[in-house]
């Protein structure tokens, strides 16, 4: 019987391996593709997570940014320097996930791909994960199968709310120069506005191409995403170049809820931890999969409030940050013109964003003087 399953090879569930391996628990990570695999995501991660790690990230990251262009319907250019710590890394998830996987392997945690989880059952004092070809026990277990998983489901918690988005892989030479127009460099982040509602357009270069996609914070989803990204793909140059397109659900917070069951934690996706301002994803994946490591750690070890103290801990570290992140997106998507001159076109607005994903700031710090300035533009004579 081992000490932890966790399901889902993800940034959460590698970092939820990682972190027991390392205290020396029996782990094993369930994965039901076959590794390496394609995984839809921009890619962009805050250089933070090298802090929680005993090893060197640099293999896996395939870029290094720092600065970022601006547009408002594919004209209005604004340049930033980021101005953070350390740039921002950018990375291919079918690099960046088995690595963090073989580091937890390195530590003892055992692996298994192709291995597809059909039901769970708690049994006394354990849990029988049934797959696709036997039964395992475990005493604890971590769901980190992301928005399409069944684990959360499965452990009795709400259904949650999904919302699409979509993904281009494009494959590109980054010496190719792109309108100068949107970029003043093709090694910049960008971030289009205006050409979808209640969202953006984003483009992560990588070593190899660029990610380009996009999704919706509010509202409806009647809108074309795979339209408005390919209107953009074709405006910057790129529309006869090589291209991989998917779709993806995501599961962006909306409120706090408990993380915490009977010997078992949501991590990740799964615990609906998504940015509802940018979609940002990777840090708080890494992060929670880090705490839940450490608390079913302690759980082992004696402590019966660890599980509790996980949810409590999510909460007060990550989720009293998106409330003034759900804040800031709510008026932002609602008058985005407006809040992209007063946001975008102000270089400190964008220096300080740079800061929250890099976990130099947090929202809280920045989010009350942000809505009385957009508040201010959209009520007259307030002050």
């Amino acid at each position: 019987m081992y000490d932890c399953i966790v399901v889902g090879a993800g940034p959460s569930g590698g970092s939820a391996s990682y972190h027991l391996a390392k205290a020396g628990r029996a782990v094993l990570l369930l994965e039901k593709e076959s590794f390496p695999r394609y995984k839809p995501c921009g890619g962009a991660l805050s250089p933070i997570v090298q802090e929680w790690f005993d090893f060197d990230f640099s293999p896996a990251v395939s870029l290094k940014l720092n600065k970022i262009n601006y547009t408002w319907q594919l004209g209005d250019l604004e340049e930033v320097v980021l101005g953070t710590k350390e740039p921002v890394w950018m990375v291919r998830r079918e690099i960046f996930d088995p690595f963090l996987v073989q580091q937890a392997q390195k530590l003892g945690a055992e692996f298994r791909d192709r291995t597809a989880v059909i039901g769970i059952e708690w049994k006394g004092d354990r849990w029988l994960v049934k797959t696709t070809d036997n039964v395992l026990e475990a005493r604890y277990l971590v769901a980190a199968d992301g928005a399409k998983g069944s684990m959360s489901k499965w452990l009795g918690f709400k259904e949650p709310k999904r919302r699409m988005g979509v993904m281009v892989e494009v494959k590109a030479d980054l010496s190719q120069r792109l309108d100068e127009k949107l970029f003043a460099d093709s090694l910049n982040s960008h971030f289009e506005f205006g050409s979808t509602q209640n969202g953006f357009i984003w483009n992560f270069p990588k070593a190899d191409g660029y990610s380009i996609g996009s999704t919706t914070f509010m509202g409806n989803e009647k809108q074309n995403l795979f339209d408005s990204c390919a209107d953009y793909i074709k405006h910057i140059g790129l529309e006869n170049s090589e291209m991989v397109k998917s779709e993806h659900p995501i599961c962006l917070w909306n409120g706090n809820q408990a993380l915490h069951t009977q010997n078992a934690l949501l991590t990740g996706e799964t615990a609906c931890i998504l940015d509802p301002f940018t979609a940002e994803g990777l840090r708080p994946s890494i992060y929670t999969g880090m705490l839940a490591g450490q608390a079913i750690d302690q759980a082992i070890a004696g402590n019966a409030d660890a599980l509790k103290q996980y949810t409590l801990t999510v909460q007060l570290e990550w989720g009293e940050d998106m409330v003034w992140s759900q804040r800031i997106a709510g008026m932002f998507y609602r008058v985005p013109s407006f809040a992209y001159k007063l946001g975008m076109k102000r270089p400190s607005a964008t220096q300080r964003m740079g800061k929250i994903l890099c976990g130099e700031m947090r929202y809280r710090d920045v989010a009350a003087a942000a809505i009385k300035r957009l508040t201010k533009g959209l009520i007259p004579g307030m002050s």
